[in-house]
């Protein structure tokens, strides 16, 4: 093509000069300071989603480098310039099929290949690939933390006070729900992420390739305490991952008793209260909530002489709910373990909303 301006031609060897260098960048570089873990794998697809990612910053980045070169070589090539008539126009150039056919038919060309590419890795994802699946866990997304369920364990492991634990090298199927909103569960060096939806299961699949302890991380804004949604994931060996579930079994089976109530005091209890209730619920009446009812008066309320769970409000029926937790139609109350409270915190609780009367 001629007429295409004072040194087009040595700005599209430029241009390309540049692509190739962001190309090779992309193929052979480190990018660990974007993707952490590219150069030594989290999980099987973990390598699978980088070069997705890769395909795209190698061709993205190209289209980029030309469009943008151009539009600058251009309006510098035929800016006004002084002494020019206003209506003079640059380079006379029309009609150009060819030209037109290729830059219609290379994007979609790319696109067609990036969407075979990304099928066959969401397919992965979705149902795996290989062996059979090891291990099957849960999550479930509660404002503002992960609960976490384990085959054979009776109790849930709650992202505010434990990890999730997975086993190395063994293929994981993580199937992910929601009790209350959306949520997003995300695992960033792993690359995966899904969203936990009330009423629908959805799943990941991958094998662990790497031991050590990785963030999680909900990326859907749930809520007033959604920068609080966060946890840890820690990837160990079979042995160390059995000998830790081994733990919470045994755990659980001694855990259960009931709480003693006395020595509780109201001054600690209103103390913990701020700390560890006062998002969910506040000191006011029953249905001035947030996202549990008021507490106020709960002992002795006329308009609800009952609590949640339909037994009078005593002490010991507070404790219990305290304790074990609560899911009905109103919401879910997460159970002593997952708010990080010891029996003397829930004596200490009962003593304050007692002291409400």
């Amino acid at each position: 093509m001629k007429g295409l301006g004072p040194g087009f031609w040595s700005v599209t060897l430029l241009l390309t000069v540049i692509s190739l260098v962001n190309a090779w960048y992309f193929l052979f570089g480190s990018i660990d300071w974007i993707m952490p873990g590219s150069t030594n794998p989290v999980a099987n697809v973990t390598y699978d989603i980088d070069g997705l990612f890769k395909f795209m910053a190698v061709f993205g980045g190209a289209i980029c480098i030309y469009v943008t070169g151009y539009v600058i070589y251009f309006a510098i090539a035929y800016r006004a310039r002084a002494g020019e008539p206003p209506d003079a126009v640059g380079a006379a150039l029309h009609d150009a099929p060819t030209l037109e056919f290729w830059w219609t038919a290379l994007p979609t060309l790319l696109l067609i290949v990036l969407t075979g590419l990304s099928i066959v890795v969401w397919y992965k994802i979705q149902f795996g690939v290989g062996s059979a699946t090891g291990l099957t866990t849960e999550v479930i997304g509660h404002q503002f933390y992960f609960e976490f369920r384990y085959p054979g364990l009776k109790t849930s492991v709650f992202s505010k006070t434990e990890p999730m634990h997975l086993p190395l090298g063994v293929p994981v199927r993580v199937l992910i729900t929601s009790s209350d909103v959306i949520h997003q569960f995300w695992v960033p060096e792993i690359r995966l992420k899904q969203a936990a939806v009330p009423g629908l299961v959805q799943n990941l699949n991958f094998t662990p390739l790497r031991s050590g302890t990785f963030d999680i991380v909900c990326s859907e804004f749930c809520g007033v305490d959604h920068s609080k949604m966060q946890g840890k994931l820690i990837i160990e060996p079979v042995a160390a991952f059995n000998k830790w579930l081994d733990g919470e079994k045994q755990a659980a089976a001694a855990g259960g008793g009931a709480v003693v109530l006395t020595g509780g005091t109201a001054a600690a209890g209103k103390a913990l209260f701020a700390q560890k209730c006062a998002a969910c619920h506040q000191i006011a009446p029953f249905d001035q909530r947030l996202v549990g009812p008021g507490l106020l008066h709960i002992t002795d309320d006329p308009a609800h002489p009952t609590l949640v769970t339909g037994l009078t409000p005593t002490p010991d029926h507070i404790a219990a709910i305290l304790q074990n937790g609560f899911s009905g139609p109103i919401g879910t109350m997460p159970n002593a373990q997952a708010n990080g409270l010891a029996g003397q915190d829930i004596a200490n609780l009962v003593a304050y909303l007692d002291s409400l009367k």
